[in-house]
């Protein structure tokens, strides 16, 4: 029975786990040689519609922190004039909605209220979902892009985007994400 509980109490985190999870695109130039860019700078943040989380000093420190570690521990160096690379990043908050479903379950019951298969009656073996109603959310991006400063052009994107449910929580997982997402940059951390 104890492996029972523990069984079921794993799955339950797994499931919670993977409902708080981000997702990481990314895209680059594929002829790109990103071993060139030896220095880098920031640009200033995209002006975007996440206002109300990411606008204040600490949401923009715990990024930049956290993505200048990762670039240094690259090999990369950070630099005011005349950078290889410059970054900068968007954040956007989308107001979001999804429908909430019922289940419905039908079939034939085994062996009633006093059953030699399922004591407690009623078994089904089929069912269907539909919609309730509706709940709102909100769904956050964070975008980075790394910009070569002599053609101007953006050689490599990537975004980590998942749901929030307060601006704190997201604002301290902000390090977590910008590592994520630099786990996608074409450069791997010098050892």
């Amino acid at each position: 029975m104890k492996k029972l509980v523990y069984i079921f109490a794993l799955g339950l985190l797994t499931v919670f786990a993977s409902c708080s999870s981000v997702q990481y695109n990314t895209t680059r130039v594929q002829s790109q040689d990103f071993s060139q860019y030896k220095t880098y700078g920031w640009l200033t943040p995209v002006d975007s519609l996440s206002k109300n989380y990411y606008s204040n000093d600490i949401a923009k420190g715990n990024i930049i922190a956290a993505a200048n570690k990762e670039l240094e521990a690259m090999g990369m160096q950070y630099v005011k004039e005349n950078p290889d690379i410059l970054f900068r990043y968007i954040t956007i908050v989308n107001n979001k909605s999804r429908l909430v479903y019922n289940n419905a379950y039908w079939g034939m019951g085994w062996g009633g209220p006093w059953g030699w298969y399922r004591p407690w009656g009623w078994y089904g073996y089929g069912g269907y979902s539909y919609p309730v109603g509706s709940e709102k959310y909100r769904y956050a991006h964070l975008i980075i892009e790394a910009i070569d400063r002599r053609t101007n052009s953006v050689v490599w994107q990537a975004r980590g985007s998942s749901e929030i449910n307060t601006p704190e929580k997201s604002i301290n997982k902000l390090p977590e994400v910008v590592n994520g997402i630099f786990k996608h940059y074409p450069l791997k951390a010098k050892k």
